[in-house]
């Protein structure tokens, strides 16, 4: 008989992990959200702990705390708010898995938390490698922890390579949707508004998740991930467009054999893989049809109109400090954009003028990475001020 897995959500009411925990309800005899945690919403955490009763409740944002400990004080749930909070929550001994489902940089220090207290971590947080890929690697060999990816593309990678000698491969092949704006011209990319930007031809994201497949700048940070995940150098990874998200992703081997991971754009199929250690769960979901599989085309990406994709390789090229300020710089710069404050081609010119004015570091500390997201922040704030 399996035992049964408790599970810590990190950003239990966003897109993933509410489809975490629609997982968790698929398969109540295998796991139990032990731990739910959420930024600011507070009334959907509060709704997520009485339906699934956790050992404990946490809002990040300090702010309605009072609100949540007057619901769930009657249950029995025990309640807590803040950054330390969340952290602490991650070494908690019920828990055995991490969902790290928050989006940004905010994931990074309850990850490596996480890590260090030998849980195993199914990671959805693709900014946690983007930003200190390094630092959590070596985190992870010093760990009894282990990795599955949650990102669609990275476990179809994982999938793709397991059985296989790590030596054999010759390149790792992330697909990309293309996003909104894979057919629309330069000139009209200038005009585009966040309405137009937030739908996504394929997936059910959040927001921010959405603007960064916009802008390609997510194959970029997907790529810094593979590259931290797989110990895979950049030059051997390439993104494709791949318009109908059918193949997931593919990996390439050293005597032209490509495998490939097929299946419906859905994140349930990742997450449910991840949370049961690569083992394949039944399901009841609708799989692939055929129809769906007849029609499947491949484009190379147009760094022209989209000049974040190029910011990946980039990035592994120069290493230390500088995918730390480019996710810094993209999250201001998207938080402003989805404010209507500045225009969507201006996303890539916040990154890229933040990179010149942030001071580079070669061999950050994690301290290092802290200090440099700080002031990358304060840095695209100021330009973002001072332009629009």
């Amino acid at each position: 008989m399996t035992p049964l897995k408790n599970i810590a959500i990190l950003g239990s009411t966003g897109s993933i992990g509410t489809q975490t925990l629609d997982i968790v309800s698929q398969y109540p005899e295998r796991f139990r959200a032990a731990v739910l945690v959420a930024g600011s919403k507070v009334d959907t955490l509060i709704q997520q702990a009485i339906k699934y009763r956790p050992n404990k409740a946490i809002i990040a944002n300090s702010t309605n705390y009072w609100k949540l400990a007057d619901a769930l004080r009657p249950l029995g749930i025990e309640t807590a708010s803040g950054a330390e909070a969340v952290e602490e929550a991650m070494e908690l001994p019920e828990v055995d898995t991490v969902v790290t489902a928050t989006v940004g940089y905010s994931g990074l220090a309850p990850t490596l938390r996480a890590i260090r207290a030998g849980k195993d971590i199914a990671l959805a947080n693709k900014e946690t490698m983007v930003v200190a890929g390094e630092l959590v690697r070596r985190a992870i060999l010093q760990s009894s922890s282990q990795i599955m990816p949650v990102d669609s593309e990275h476990s179809a990678i994982y999938q793709c390579l397991r059985g296989e000698n790590p030596d054999k491969v010759r390149r790792l092949i992330i697909t990309a949707s293309g996003g909104p704006f894979r057919t629309t011209s330069a000139e009209k990319l200038r005009e585009v508004t966040v309405r137009d930007s937030l739908h996504h031809p394929n997936w059910s994201m959040g927001a921010k998740i959405t603007i960064d497949s916009a802008t390609m700048l997510n194959k970029a940070f997907e790529i810094i991930e593979a590259r931290w995940l797989f110990d895979v150098p950049g030059e051997k990874i390439a993104p494709v467009v791949h318009p109908q998200s059918i193949i997931h992703s593919m990996v390439e081997f050293i005597d032209g054999s490509v495998k490939a991971q097929l299946g419906v754009p859905d994140m349930r199929l990742p997450i449910r893989y991840a949370l049961g250690d690569a083992q394949r769960l039944p399901s009841d979901d609708p799989g692939l049809t055929f129809e769906q599989m007849a029609h499947l085309t491949f484009e190379e990406p147009d760094a022209e109109r989209f000049p974040c994709v190029k910011l990946g390789h980039y990035a592994l090229e120069r290493r230390g400090t500088t995918a730390c300020v480019i996710n810094a710089a993209n999250e201001v710069a998207v938080a402003a954009f989805l404010r209507e404050k500045i225009p969507f081609l201006a996303i890539y010119d916040t990154i890229t003028e933040t990179l010149e004015r942030v001071p580079y570091l070669a061999q950050p500390t994690y301290d290092d990475y802290v200090k440099t997201n700080t002031e990358a922040r304060a840095v695209a704030e100021d330009i973002i001020k001072k332009k629009f």
